[in-house]
């Protein structure tokens, strides 16, 4: 079994073409999927896929 790497906010935000505080507004307002481990957000690529696609609109 591999385990999915979690992508931080820097690779998240270049992934998505997003700004850190659009990512972190998008966390608290839409439900982007996120995981807090300490002080950092981690993100998982499919999750994020999934819900690109669920709130395409």
């Amino acid at each position: 079994m591999i385990k999915e790497r979690l992508l931080s906010v820097e690779e998240i935000c270049q992934y998505l073409g997003l700004s850190r505080d659009t990512v972190y507004k998008w966390i608290e307002t839409k439900g982007l999927p996120a995981y807090r481990l300490g002080r950092l957000w981690k993100f998982k690529k499919k999750d994020v896929d999934k819900w690109l696609e669920q709130n395409a609109s």
